[in-house]
């Protein structure tokens, strides 16, 4: 039987500490998530997807570390079984994107881009 998947969305003012993108990779690695990054400027933004334990306590780890202009935009939530799917062989780890554009094409792939933005608050 599946897991069942959630995911969670963190928007910040930026993201460029290589320092606190290593303890977040360390986290992933160690909860067992995939998360991906908006990196390199403003805005910042975090989605991290697995199981609902392992998401919890990766945004539990970015509260941790004082990003300024934190916003839990969702709070960890149960994928959708259509976006599950897509995204179910993804590995664990740390991912990172430079450009918002690049976040919303993998939004868009996995099915969750219109979750994407209205967390975002675009649409």
């Amino acid at each position: 039987m599946q897991v069942p998947l959630y995911h969670a969305l963190i928007r910040t003012h930026h993201i460029t500490s290589r320092k606190k993108v290593a303890a977040l990779r360390k986290a992933a690695g160690k909860h067992g998530c995939y998360a991906l990054l908006r990196s390199g400027g403003c805005p910042g933004i975090m989605y991290c997807k697995g199981s609902e334990e392992a998401v919890r306590e990766w945004v539990s780890t970015v509260q941790r570390l004082r990003y300024k202009d934190f916003h839990l935009a969702t709070k960890p939530e149960l994928i959708g079984p259509a976006s599950a799917a897509a995204c179910s062989t993804e590995q664990a780890g740390l991912f990172e994107v430079e450009a918002v554009q690049s976040f919303a094409s993998e939004m868009e792939r996995r099915g969750i881009a219109e979750w994407w933005r209205r967390a975002m608050e675009f649409a």
